[in-house]
């Protein structure tokens, strides 16, 4: 092997070394972990590991002597999320929904007790679903608005209900707040939120939370249209969603959990 290969190779396995830190639950690895998790030998490992902790990219806890993610892993990281830009890392996956459903896709932030669409994409139809950028519209009332307020923390969540019974924009809106909780807890079950004309008459949407680094909901995205057109094909829309949402909220440093099912402390 070329002094050029066994280069490439030692860096392959430095980086997943480091990133099975970031895959495991634990924060700290011992050398027999990481040797059975990645196959490699304890003498491997060993050499990999004096490399990292001599660049700062992992440290050693006295105590424990295990090895956790050092300050230059978290320069590396810090310097990702400052180029963040989500409504930009959003925009495939917008075109992607109006691809696959033929309906309106938006992009919303939570904003105060509120939220707003900050972009959206429509389909190439003669009738089709165009929201209002930047217009504040409340928590309780659309899948948007939803799907932001489910996954809230526990103190959050109760803040605003507390400031209920809400107003009724139309016939269908949920207004009390016990009856906003019931739908809440539906909606981390299954992971997206669905409106049939809640916040507008003759409209219907799913909705579903993204998620950044800390498991916090950071955005929502949404796929929508007029209420008949929509409504039967509902189903097929809200898995092209949570497939679209799970991706850009991996991008944003998002790691599977029991987020989806999480039911909020009473």
């Amino acid at each position: 092997m070329s002094e050029t290969s066994k280069t490439i190779l030692t860096v392959g396995r430095a980086m997943e070394v480091l990133t099975l830190f970031t895959e495991r639950r634990e924060s700290t690895l011992g050398v027999t972990e990481i040797s059975k998790a990645l196959g490699l030998s304890k003498a491997v490992v060993h050499r990999i590991l004096s490399t990292l902790l001599e660049k700062d990219y992992i440290q050693i806890e006295p105590q424990t002597r295990r090895y956790a993610l050092g300050p230059a892993a978290l320069k590396l990281g810090l310097t990702y999320l400052d180029g963040i830009d989500v409504r930009r890392m959003a925009q495939p996956i917008l075109h992607e929904l109006v691809t696959a459903t033929r309906e309106t896709s938006t992009l919303s932030i939570r904003s105060g007790w509120t939220r707003v669409y900050i972009d959206q994409e429509t389909p190439p139809t003669d009738i089709r679903m165009s929201v209002r950028l930047g217009h504040p519209y409340p928590l309780h009332a659309g899948s948007s608005s939803k799907a932001l307020l489910a996954f809230l923390d526990p103190e959050e969540q109760d803040a605003y209900l507390a400031t209920g019974p809400f107003e009724r924009l139309t016939d269908s809106t949920i207004t009390t707040p016990e009856q906003l909780r019931a739908d809440l807890d539906r909606i981390r079950e299954r992971g997206y939120a669905r409106s049939l004309g809640e916040r507008q008459a003759d409209a219907a949407s799913v909705a579903a939370p993204v998620f950044d680094h800390r498991g916090k909901p950071i955005a929502a995205i949404s796929v929508c249209g007029p209420l008949r057109r929509f409504e039967p094909k509902i189903d097929e829309a809200a898995g092209a969603l949570l497939d679209g949402v799970r991706r850009l909220s991996a991008l944003l440093g998002h790691r599977e959990s029991e987020i989806i099912g999480q039911r909020s402390t009473e």
